[in-house]
């Protein structure tokens, strides 16, 4: 996938990952960007989450991003903060830049010391490009696919966004590096008011297995070459990226065999109908049942319970692949057809709680034996 204007990517094998693959990544703009940033709620984040919170505290703005993959750099001491601002001194001085504009991000194992030797000598064999594909393939950990989106303004700008991440995937963030990157014209001030939003609605509705990483980020830049566009075009863009990267999050999570949807109407506010889409999503027990498609909407009604927000059971309609299974009462449906329905690539649950305006999605995936198997053998 071709980068906005006047950005370029490119990425090496520097030897973090034991299987070789590609593990060092820049993505580089030829000019300062506005940027906005989220980092992990984990408050065992790891440096390079704790150095991005201090150079957005600057107000500054920011020219390049490096990315080692195979190692997280976290739990690891003193030496863990020395070898992430010496990793963004090398791409610095190779840059011409200077330290402050360029942002870290590890990912990988927990509690290994990061080999900056190895950054060292990997940073110089990157070739920059047009194409951001190589700098995706490198971040990736357990991911099975690539996960890249796009959008085109009617002005000709243009927002591309990529991601990592398949395991360790929550609110929050999820084990997630997340970039976003146009050659929009867009004020600092103007992205760092509208990025959590979309974070909210986008990134943090996904879960695979309700563990938050310590090295999670979602990145916004831009970097005005296309010039002024239309900020509602805009935000609109952004949103409709990151929530395709969102879903392909859910649908890349470790074991996954399907993508599960939850949509959430009739609450008392969005931020409601979000928390109780977001439970139905996480709960271990529906998305078992996805897997062994099995309409068993009692887990739905159980999960839509707990999740904290105004609730009547006599009001809310569950909704299964088009299916009705409850309308204030338990439904007469066809089991077998409504099993049948659930073999699909992507599994729809909507409740409707009838007591509100209020809308939310959220993404997650099956429970399967696949999961326990890659997470059983994760350092061993």
């Amino acid at each position: 996938m071709r980068l906005p204007i006047g950005f370029r990517a490119g990425a090496t094998q520097a030897g973090i990952k034991p299987s070789g693959k590609p593990d060092l990544a820049l993505l580089v703009s030829g000019t300062p960007c506005n940027w906005a940033f989220a980092g992990t709620l984990n408050r065992a984040a790891a440096p390079c989450v704790i150095r991005g919170r201090q150079l957005l505290a600057t107000g500054q703005g920011l020219q390049a991003i490096v990315v080692n993959a195979g190692n997280a750099n976290c739990a690891t001491g003193e030496h863990g903060v020395w070898a992430d601002r010496r990793m963004a001194e090398l791409a610095a001085a190779q840059l011409q830049v200077a330290p402050e504009m360029v942002l870290t991000a590890s990912t990988g194992v927990i509690g290994q010391p990061l080999p900056v030797e190895k950054i060292e000598a990997g940073l110089p064999q990157i070739r920059l490009g047009l194409e951001v594909d190589p700098f995706v393939e490198a971040i990736m950990t357990t991911d099975l696919l690539p996960k890249m989106a796009e959008a085109t303004l009617s002005s000709g700008a243009r927002v591309v966004g990529v991601c990592k991440g398949s395991g360790m995937i929550a609110p929050n963030l999820a084990t997630m590096l997340a970039y976003v990157v146009s050659d929009a014209a867009v004020a600092q001030q103007e992205l760092r008011r509208g990025w959590p939003g979309v974070v909210d609605r986008s990134f943090n509705q996904v879960t695979v297995d309700t563990d938050t990483s310590t090295n999670d980020m979602a990145v916004l830049l831009t970097n005005g070459a296309a010039g002024p566009v239309d900020l509602e075009e805009f935000w609109g863009a952004v949103e409709r990226v990151c929530v395709e990267l969102a879903r392909k999050l859910a649908r890349d999570g470790e074991g996954a065999t399907k993508l599960l949807t939850v949509r959430v109407t009739g609450a008392k506010s969005d931020a409601e109908a979000r928390k109780a889409a977001l439970s139905v999503a996480a709960s271990p027990l529906w998305k078992s049942a996805v897997y062994g498609n099995d309409p068993n909407w009692g887990r739905v009604m159980m999960a839509l319970g707990k999740a904290g927000v105004a609730l009547e059971p006599d009001k809310v309609r569950i909704v299964l692949q088009g299916i009705p299974l409850y309308a204030g009462r338990a439904l007469e449906f066809d089991r077998a057809q409504a099993s049948q329905a659930m073999q699909a690539e992507e599994v729809l649950i909507e409740a409707d709680l009838g007591l509100g305006e209020g809308e939310g999605m959220a993404w997650g995936c099956d429970l399967t034996e696949g999961y326990v198997r890659i997470n059983a053998l994760y350092t061993t």
